[in-house]
């Protein structure tokens, strides 16, 4: 009897401690609330006007006619974080979770753009998949997952937790595994819940319902989970929709295929690097094409569109150039073509020089048309995305997602300011109907990734 006393004295004393240790732990996971449950304090309507109250402890969102899409967003920014939320959704309506996301007035008249934790009640099924809103589209589709496609519940309150910690973003639906992304295009911005716009054909006063939104930005590591998904990984890959739209790599992140020098039959033996997915031209004291020099594609283009990033060194000069001749130019320096100019504006001199005023400044057309001093840079050290459009010698420069300057290809006003450039040597000088795209070596540390075209049919 005492033996059996005994033991259940200790396992009685052992459950105290469990019980104790989980409390303790319970009580110290370091959950901040987001919603109070009774206001909207600390949180700011975004785009639409879809009506946002609280009601019974619960935060509704009701949809609205003849207005784009509403997000109810934090005050505060969030970097990597674990937020935790549940929602209810009629069965007739899409909506979502911005995480990371951003509203500048910049970026297309303050359209809020960033990720999107999606909520998706129809047949298709992707809740807790994520979609990137105002950009790029659709990063992780959940296409191959059944088990997180069966996990939504219909009409009824659903939980997500959503890990965003460093470049990898994971998500989980009902505690069920569904979306693992490694991506880097944002590293900050505020919380959203989503009311979708509607159509005419759409009954207004369709709700969407919150509650228990809570967020931990602290020790992360000790409290993050692990998926057993295999993650998508963005970098030097196509999303979903660039696929769908026609979009080919132009670089594929490992070899120089596609590649060679400017005035080389193979990709040159220095000057540039491969490293991590990455393309860099290296520091050779600032000198144009004196060391690896130029490298240009293999294939020439006509109409086309071209995104790429890239991330510049304190003081940095290069350029992305198209309807590039390289037999125009047999001397020292660069080869010839249309150049947007890659530089650091507030370092190198290059920014006060050129034939017209400010042309030769980050994003503009180099010596020929300045870009809006307005241009949204993210700074040095930090990705940057250059985007080039040019259909019917209509050409257009974007930076960040912004459009900065745009002209007419031939023109009589093109043929003046190049008349009046550097380039006036030149006969016809930009009017090619069709060249290389050009990275530029112009002796400074330059990297750049994600290198994509869309080529116009006619080319």
């Amino acid at each position: 009897m005492k033996k059996n006393h005994a033991k259940t004295l200790t396992l009685m004393l052992s459950l105290i401690v469990f019980w104790g240790c989980s409390e303790t732990k319970k009580e110290t996971t370091p959950w901040v609330s987001l919603f109070d449950g009774e206001t909207l304090e600390g949180w700011n309507q975004k785009g639409g006007n879809a009506n946002y109250e609280v009601k019974d402890g619960i935060l509704v969102g009701t949809t609205v006619h003849d207005t784009p899409n509403s997000f109810m967003t934090t005050d505060n920014m969030y970097a990597d974080f674990i937020l935790e939320l549940e929602y209810k959704v009629d069965s007739t309506m899409n909506s979502g979770i911005q995480i990371r996301s951003n509203s500048i007035p910049h970026y297309r008249n303050g359209q809020v753009h960033g990720y999107q934790v999606e909520i998706d009640p129809s047949k298709r099924a992707w809740s807790a998949g994520i979609y990137d809103e105002g950009r790029r589209g659709w990063l992780h589709p959940l296409t191959d997952n059944l088990a997180a496609q069966k996990a939504f519940k219909q009409n009824d309150w659903n939980h997500y937790r959503i890990e965003a910690i460093g470049d990898t973003i994971k998500t989980w639906i009902n505690q069920v595994p569904a979306s693992y992304l490694i991506d880097d295009k944002t590293a900050s911005g505020f919380i959203g819940l989503q009311v979708h716009s509607i159509g005419k054909d759409k009954k207004e006063g369709t709700p969407i319902m919150w509650r228990n939104v809570n967020i931990m930005t602290e020790n992360l590591d000790q409290y993050a989970r692990k998926t057993p998904l295999s993650p998508i990984v963005t970098k030097n890959q196509l999303t979903i929709d660039e696929k769908k739209n026609g979009w080919e790599l132009l670089w594929d992140g490992e070899s120089t295929k596609g590649w060679r020098g400017a005035r080389l039959e193979e990709f040159p033996e220095k000057g540039w690097e491969i490293n991590n997915g990455e393309l860099t031209v290296l520091s050779s004291g600032g000198a144009e094409s004196a060391a690896g020099g130029d490298i240009v594609t293999t294939d020439l283009y006509g109409d086309f569109e071209l995104k790429v990033d890239f991330k510049i060194t304190e003081g940095a000069n290069s350029g992305i150039k198209y309807y590039v001749n390289t037999d125009l130019n047999k001397g020292p320096g660069s080869s010839i073509g249309l150049e947007y100019q890659i530089l650091d504006d507030n370092r190198h001199p290059d920014a006060k020089e050129g034939s017209h005023e400010g042309s030769r400044t980050l994003a503009s057309l180099y010596d020929l048309i300045q870009a809006d001093t307005n241009k949204p840079f993210h700074g040095v050290g930090e990705w940057n995305t250059a985007y080039i459009k040019s259909i019917n010698n209509h050409v257009e420069h974007w930076l960040n997602g912004t459009k900065v300057l745009e002209y007419e290809r031939k023109s009589p006003a093109y043929k003046k300011l190049v008349s009046e450039s550097k380039y006036s040597k030149w006969p016809n000088f930009g009017e090619a109907e069709k060249g290389y795209i050009l990275l530029q070596d112009h002796g400074d540390k330059v990297t750049f990734k994600n290198i994509k075209i869309k080529k116009a049919t006619n080319n």
